[in-house]
C-alpha cells in the first residue's frame, strides 16, 4: 500500500467515524424489533397486529413483535432501556409503562421519562364507566347518589392493582364520597364477569370488554372518558357531558426507543406510524375494537408524557398503593 492510499483509507475511516450511526446505512436496513411487555391478545397486541403489515410496507423491513411479559410490563420496558440505541429496538408500552409505574413500584430501576426517547402514540383506548344492571341508576347523577347512600357497601373491580382502571375507579369513588371497596381480578374478563354477577357494581374499561352486554341490558354504561363521544356508542355521553368529575383517565399505547437513539431514525418510524394511522381502513378497524388512532409527533408525545406523569403521580400517592418490582 502506497503512502497516498494509506492516507486516503485513514481519512475515509475518520470521516465515517465522525458521521452519526444513522448515516452509515439507510434506516431501516434490517428488521425492527418491537418489544410488547404484555401477553398476546391484549389490547396493544390487537392494535399493533392491525397496522403491522402496513408499517412493514412503508419501512421496507419486517417489524417483529417480541413479547416480554412480567412485573406489570417492567421487564419488557427495561429490556428496551438497556438495548442498543440504534432504532432497531422499540418499546410498545401502555400508560402504566410510561407515566405510572415509576411512582407505583418501590424500586423500578429506571425512569421511563428520562431513559426512553418518545416516538409516538399509537392508539387511545377510551375508558367507559360501566355499572351493574342491578344497580338502580340510569345515569351518573343517580349512580353517585346511590353510591353515597350506600357508602362503604359497594365494590369496584379492576384487571389488577395499579392499573389505569383501578386508579381511575379509586379516584371516582373518592370524588363521589362513596368509599367503595376495590377487588382486583386477573385481567379484564373475570372483572367483567364479576360485574355481570353483581359482585362489583362499577367497572372501568375499554369498549371491547363489556359493550357486547349492553344490548341485553346486562350492564349499563354511564359515560366515556374522552373529549368526544365514541363513534361505536354515539348515545353514550362523555364524562363531562354526564357531569362526572374529571378523574377517569383512559389507557393508551405508544412507542419509545432507548435513550440516545438518533433523531432521524425516530422521525422515520414516527412518520410511517402517523401515515398508517391516518388510513381510512385503519380508522375503521380501530373503531370496531374501541380504539382511537393517534396522530402526534415525537415532541407532542413527549409533552403528553410529562403532563400525564404529574397527574398519575398524585393519584398513586393518594391511593397509597405501592408494589414490589419483582
Amino acid at each position: 500500500m502506497t503512502y497516498r492510499t494509506c492516507a486516503v483509507s485513514v481519512l475515509l475511516a475518520l470521516c465515517a467515524a465522525a458521521l452519526p450511526p444513522s448515516a452509515w446505512a439507510e434506516y431501516p436496513d434490517h428488521p425492527i424489533r418491537v418489544v410488547l411487555p404484555y401477553a398476546p391478545g391484549a389490547a396493544g397486541d390487537v392494535a399493533m397486529r392491525q397496522i403491522q403489515p402496513l408499517l412493514e410496507k412503508r419501512l421496507g423491513q419486517p417489524v417483529v413483535v417480541d413479547y416480554k411479559t412480567g412485573a406489570g410490563g417492567n421487564i419488557g420496558a427495561q429490556d428496551v432501556v438497556r438495548a442498543k440505541p440504534d432504532g432497531y429496538t422499540l418499546l410498545l408500552g401502555a400508560t402504566n409503562n410510561f407515566v405510572i409505574n415509576q411512582f407505583l413500584y418501590r424500586k423500578l430501576g429506571f425512569d421511563p421519562l428520562t431513559d426512553l426517547e418518545p416516538v409516538g402514540k399509537m392508539v387511545d383506548i377510551p375508558a367507559f364507566v360501566y355499572i351493574s344492571a342491578k344497580v338502580p341508576a340510569e345515569d351518573y347523577a343517580q349512580f353517585a347518589q346511590y353510591a353515597r347512600a350506600h357508602k362503604g357497601k359497594l365494590n369496584y373491580g379492576s384487571p389488577g392493582m395499579g392499573t389505569t382502571p383501578h386508579l381511575s375507579a379509586y379516584s371516582l369513588s373518592e370524588a363521589m364520597g362513596a368509599g367503595m371497596m376495590h377487588i382486583a381480578y386477573r385481567g379484564s374478563a373475570p372483572g367483567v364477569q364479576a360485574l355481570l354477577a353483581d359482585e362489583v357494581q362499577l367497572y372501568i374499561g375499554g369498549y371491547s370488554v363489556a359493550a357486547a352486554y349492553l344490548p341485553q341490558n346486562r350492564v349499563r354504561v354511564l359515560a366515556v372518558a374522552s373529549p368526544e363521544r365514541f363513534g361505536g356508542l354515539p348515545d353514550v355521553p362523555t364524562a363531562a357531558q354526564a357531569g362526572m368529575p374529571d378523574v377517569v383517565r383512559s389507557n393508551w399505547f405508544g412507542f419509545a426507543a432507548p435513550k440516545g437513539t438518533p433523531v432521524d431514525r425516530i422521525a422515520r418510524f414516527a412518520d410511517a406510524l402517523r401515515e398508517v394511522l391516518s388510513l381510512p381502513e385503519v380508522r375503521q378497524s380501530y373503531l370496531a375494537n374501541g380504539f382511537v388512532p393517534a396522530q402526534d409527533t415525537p415532541a407532542q408525545f413527549a409533552q403528553t408524557l410529562r403532563s400525564e406523569a404529574g397527574k398519575w403521580q398524585e393519584v398513586v400517592r393518594a391511593s397509597g398503593v405501592v408494589l414490589e418490582s419483582q
